[in-house]
């Protein structure tokens, strides 16, 4: 009985021994730096604000654009524009009557970036036109570019395709047939509008491509020219003021041609690149409600049939 007795004591004397070093390593472990912070339910808390946070960013991505494009064939209507003067707008359509517009037509363009559209939902929020990227340079096309564009006529809407020129990779002949060749044609529907020449900051590097300002006028000249010998339509020019008087030098040759889509993100488009007396389509921001970047067609729907009617 007493050997049981002294055996038993040993056993529990180890035992207790066991524990406290056990003890001793829990509390060594908690003084360590940081780990006081990490109390129950934490990790999972911040699991879910990294996942929240990045779905917050996906969406952005879809509703608006990136913040500048990754490589070729990324650009969008107004990449270089929103790299070069940004854009502090949040979505909100400008007061017509402050910017000085009787009667307007809202509109949307749109990119790869935006995936599969909702066309319907833009349809309900008020949006009549759409503008929709069709090719780059001469090597790329939007792989959205049949849902997007034909989405758009489908719901009702009057659309229409748009170029995002590179003159440094080729002439501006080059370049509009390729539009021209891969979704950029026109038709007299009563439902299509003229194609777009995207000219505007390079996004991926030179501001002016490297052509002097002579250069890039007879660049937009050969690429005009050769839209209309294609389609019998004069193309509408997308740009900046900004960027139109340095890299053209405030060039006044196509105002008597070419209908004018001015960017500028603010409440009015403030002043018209040299030639032009008005503006037919203004850019007044690059993240609108549901998708895009949103528009404003400078006169009725009455007035843009006309323009997608040639009469």
């Amino acid at each position: 009985m007493p050997s049981f007795r002294s055996g038993t004591t040993r056993h529990r004397r180890g035992l207790a021994a066991v524990i406290g070093m056990f003890v001793s390593l829990l509390a060594l472990v908690l003084a360590l730096p940081g780990a006081a912070s990490a109390a129950p339910g934490d990790g999972e808390a911040d699991t879910k604000a990294a996942r929240s946070d990045q779905a917050a960013t996906d969406v952005e991505g879809l509703r608006g654009n990136p913040k500048a494009p990754a490589e070729r064939g990324d650009a969008w209507m107004g990449a270089g524009v929103r790299m070069h003067e940004s854009d502090n707008t949040d979505g909100t359509a400008p007061d017509r009557a402050r910017a000085g517009l009787a009667a307007t037509v809202h509109g949307v363009d749109v990119s790869s970036h935006q995936g599969n559209v909702a066309w319907s939902t833009l349809w309900n929020s008020g949006v009549r036109f759409a503008y929709v990227k069709a090719t780059e340079s001469t090597s790329y096309k939007n792989p959205y570019f049949t849902q997007q564009y034909n989405g758009s006529y489908n719901v009702g809407m009057i659309r229409g395709a748009y170029h995002f020129a590179t003159p440094n990779t080729s002439s501006g002949a080059t370049q509009a047939n390729y539009f021209a060749g891969n979704g950029g044609g026109w038709s007299k529907d009563g439902k299509t509008l003229p194609g777009v020449l995207d000219i505007e900051y390079n996004p991926y590097g030179a501001t002016c491509y490297g052509l002097s300002k002579s250069a890039m006028v007879n660049w937009i000249k050969d690429f005009t020219s050769t839209y209309k010998a294609r389609t019998g339509r004069d193309a509408v020019i997308y740009t900046t003021t900004n960027w139109w008087t340095q890299c053209t030098g405030n060039s006044s040759a196509f105002g008597n041609s070419n209908p004018l889509w001015v960017a500028r993100y603010a409440s009015s488009p403030g002043t018209l690149p040299a030639g032009w007396g008005f503006y037919t389509f203004w850019q007044y921001t690059s993240s609108g409600p549901t998708v895009g970047d949103h528009n404003y067609f400078n006169g009725s729907m009455d007035r843009l049939k006309v323009l997608a009617n040639n009469d």
